[in-house]
């Protein structure tokens, strides 16, 4: 999660929502990392989740990541919990959870729905204060605008 927030930062930095993700793979390598690039490459897929998943399939050669697991530090959105799910990704591990946008257990819960072709364990809350943090703070620097979360309460989710 460590790493995962250290690219948040630099996607607030490059005036993007700060969200990053790094895909780990079942031996605990780093194979894939992402944060958002909307904003950079004008791209509305290019959220943090979707630009580690096209990372690690590359490094990795095949889009199936079973064994991996996706490390990001807000929960995915409806986009990117459809991403994960059909890159077969066995394990998501969020940090904030997303009470406006959730797709894996807030909102919908779309990796586990019992009609989903592959389900994925999900692990929420790690580092829930620094990932609540990051994006606060930015948008709190933000003149006009409201944070996309509202204030989390510690181990608040599902």
């Amino acid at each position: 999660m460590g790493q995962a927030l250290a690219l948040a930062v630099g996607a607030g930095e490059d005036g993007d929502v700060p969200v990053g993700a790094v895909v780990v793979s079942a031996g605990g390598e780093v194979v894939g990392v992402g944060r958002n690039l909307r904003e950079v490459e004008h791209d509305p897929t290019a959220h943090a989740e979707v630009v580690a998943l096209r990372d690690a399939a590359r490094r990795l050669g095949s889009w199936r990541l079973d064994g991996c697991t996706l490390v990001v530090t807000l929960e995915p959105c409806p986009m990117c919990a459809g991403a994960l799910m059909l890159a077969r990704v066995s394990r998501l591990v969020l940090g904030a959870w997303d009470p406006k946008l959730g797709a894996t257990g807030s909102v919908w819960d779309i990796v586990r729905d019992r009609r989903a072709t592959h389900r994925v364990e999900v692990v929420g809350g790690i580092r829930e204060s620094e990932c609540s943090q990051v994006l606060l703070s930015f948008f709190e620097g933000r003149r006009g605008q409201q944070a996309p979360l509202g204030r989390t309460q510690q181990g608040a989710g599902p």
